[in-house]
């Protein structure tokens, strides 16, 4: 590290623990909540899930950029993490097919980040003391200041995030003559799931995260889906109201990620705040239906409460759970056309084990039509 030509940077973690490394992407100071992602590949798919609005990610994988950047290879418009912690930044890229360098990349999209850190050790601290704020900077290398600024970052515990990443108006996705018709509230939707609904022949609008069930109705939906999405599901009654509307006129309803948090919320089932959250394309889960497991795609620091689930019987059954930790992945309502899952059946990045529940969900759809 001695000799690198990079400027230094400093990873100073709320608890007070400080990496040093170098610069990587835009010269600057980033806070966020930081946590790590296990997956091998996909590294431009998860920069721009909406899902990591507001946190500092740490790439396990060893090399970051060694395949550069394809512009049309992202989940949103833009890069969605607040900064990367990675061991090494790989500007030069060996992929013909690529645009450009993950370096003017990050550079254009304003992202600040830190390399040339031992990520193992990171992760381990981060696995054992949990998620918690952290602060990135290559412009301001005193401890003490870091600190000061690090102390006026808010808690990923209790913030609404989904409001700042939905679209600000609707939008259609797909082609108008599909045979079906989805209403898709977002709170931060990635683009392969709205490609995974218009691929089974379905037609998309895409909703603002506070629109009310009146409007929805308006585009005379087949079904409703609630999306996956950055922060606290606890203060978004919002949703949690429009969900429970869309269950009492017993409409197919389907959710990701953040949208299954939403649906059990809608149950009375609260949600709690994760020790580190799941975050990769490696993780298994059981489908409780079938007996089967599934490797899959996962992005989240809330998960929804067992305790009260059990409690609840009689109207929500588990589909899903997590095989390394039991933490509950899908449940189903019952009497009503509706379910959610945890994790991310569309993948991107990661494997294509669960996109059947697409087609349970397009099932659904055909027999409410």
């Amino acid at each position: 590290m001695a000799n690198s030509p990079l400027p230094p940077a400093i990873l100073l973690l709320e608890d007070g623990t400080v990496f040093r490394g170098h610069a990587a992407g835009k010269i600057g100071t980033t806070t966020g909540e930081i946590c790590f992602n296990t997956g091998m590949t996909g590294y431009q798919e998860i920069f721009t899930d909406p899902s990591y609005f507001g946190q500092i990610l740490v790439m396990t994988n060893a090399h970051i950029g060694n395949y550069g950047v394809k512009k049309e290879e992202t989940e949103s418009k833009s890069i969605k993490i607040a900064g990367l912690v990675c061991k090494n930044f790989t500007v030069p890229y060996h992929r013909p097919l690529a645009d450009e360098s993950i370096q003017d990349y990050f550079e254009e999209g304003s992202l600040v980040g830190i390399s040339d850190v031992d990520t193992r050790a990171i992760v381990r601290h981060i696995r054992d003391k949990g998620a918690m704020n952290a602060i990135i900077s290559s412009e301001e290398l005193d401890v003490d200041k870091l600190k000061a600024m690090l102390a006026k970052a808010p808690s990923m515990k209790g913030l609404e995030l989904a409001s700042q990443v939905s679209t600000k108006e609707p939008y259609t996705y797909g082609e108008e003559s599909a045979k079906y018709r989805v209403a898709v509230l977002d709170f931060g939707v990635k683009e392969n799931i709205l490609r995974s609904f218009a691929k089974r022949g379905c037609y998309l609008k895409v909703f603002p995260a506070k629109t009310s069930l009146a409007e929805l109705e308006a585009f005379n939906p087949d079904g409703f889906f609630l999306s996956n999405g950055p922060g606290d599901p606890a203060p978004m009654d919002y949703a949690t109201n429009t969900a429970k509307e869309i269950l009492a006129a017993d409409r197919p309803l389907f959710g990701i990620c953040l949208g299954h948090q939403i649906l059990a919320q809608a149950l009375d089932i609260p949600t709690y705040k994760m020790h580190n959250g799941h975050r990769g394309i490696n993780h298994p889960v059981k489908n409780l239906v079938t007996g089967k497991s599934e490797i899959t795609s996962q992005n989240h620091g809330f998960g929804v409460s067992p305790t009260a689930i059990e409690a609840n019987a009689d109207k929500v059954e588990i589909t899903h759970v997590n095989l390394n930790d039991e933490t509950i992945e899908g449940i189903r309502v019952i009497g009503k056309p509706a379910f959610s899952v945890q994790y991310h059946p569309e993948a991107n990045p990661g494997p294509h084990d669960a996109r059947y529940l697409f087609d349970q969900f397009i099932g659904l759809m055909a027999e409410h039509k």
